[in-house]
């Protein structure tokens, strides 16, 4: 194990929250990846006779209106939710990345156009509410709601590393590169875009708390993948209507999302402060 390796996983030991965060995403990668071999039953099996049970030892987190078991449910939602949630962070990462490094390497016109023009367009405007317009145009489903997605979160990765970009490309090493006759595209590709990543990474793990928020409110209103797949959105849309009388149908979904989000912050926060420098020094790492 390699210095920074062995900093990093004392840095996460260190902090129980970051622990924590780290646990929940591995089960719920877990889910994801093993949830149809472990799921007690169909997700989209309805028994109408066991409806609205509360959890027992037949159904552990209970039945929803239609006697579909929650447990299983959840366990099928977790897969979406992941892969939304990866291809999105994915996608933004990568169209941010190179759109940012295009305008903060070359500057001048460029960069005012994306800057000024393309970034400040799409900042007018919440992403969510980009989201909602792009999928109501294009129809629900699963690949329009990750391309929705991605269309309104690019730009934060975008200006992120732009400024990384600005920072980096005065440095000396880049100056001795370009002095070499290194091309453009191997002075960004080999010098600068591995020189400025740490940060971008904290934002990409953040960012997978928002995607995965931001795919159980497109399911919540309908926009999302469309029925019987399960999604922890649309089960919290289908049960708010027995939020008193059966409330098992909204808090074990709603719990799921909550905890995956609050994962992902908790890791992307621990990250964060592992990669400041004072952090690390009062950390004594």
């Amino acid at each position: 194990m390699n210095p920074a390796t062995s900093n990093l996983a004392r840095a996460f030991l260190r902090n129980p929250l970051a622990l924590f965060g780290a646990a929940l995403i591995v089960l719920f990668i877990l889910c994801a990846l093993f949830g149809p071999l472990v799921a007690p039953r169909d997700p989209a099996s309805i028994e109408l006779a066991a409806r609205l049970q509360a959890p027992s030892a037949h159904h552990l987190f209970g039945t929803d209106e239609l006697g579909r078991d929650i447990l299983s449910r959840i366990l099928f939602g977790a897969r979406i939710s992941m892969l939304v949630g990866i291809s999105v962070v994915s996608g933004s990462l990568l169209l941010g990345t190179l759109v940012g490094s295009l305008a903060g390497y070359y500057g001048g016109r460029l960069d005012r156009f994306i800057n000024v023009i393309v970034m400040n367009a799409f900042l007018s405007f919440p992403g969510i509410l980009l989201a909602i317009a792009f999928v109501a145009f294009l129809g629900p489903g699963l690949y329009n709601l990750i391309l929705a997605l991605i269309v309104g979160g690019w730009v934060g990765y975008a200006r992120l590393v732009r400024a990384q970009v600005l920072a980096a490309r005065e440095r000396e090493y880049v100056e001795a590169a370009r002095a070499l006759g290194a091309t453009d595209f191997r002075i960004l590709a080999r010098h600068i875009l591995p020189n400025i990543m740490q940060p971008v990474i904290v934002q990409a793990a953040i960012g997978m708390a928002g995607a995965i928020l931001a795919e159980g409110t497109m399911s919540f209103l309908g926009l999302g993948v469309p029925p019987p797949v399960p999604s922890w959105g649309a089960m919290l849309n289908d049960g708010r209507s027995h939020l008193f009388d059966s409330p098992h149908v909204i808090l074990f979904p709603a719990g799921a999302v909550m905890l995956a989000v609050l994962a992902f912050n908790f890791v992307g926060d621990a990250m964060r402060d592992f990669l400041d420098p004072r952090s690390r020094i009062e950390a004594g790492l």
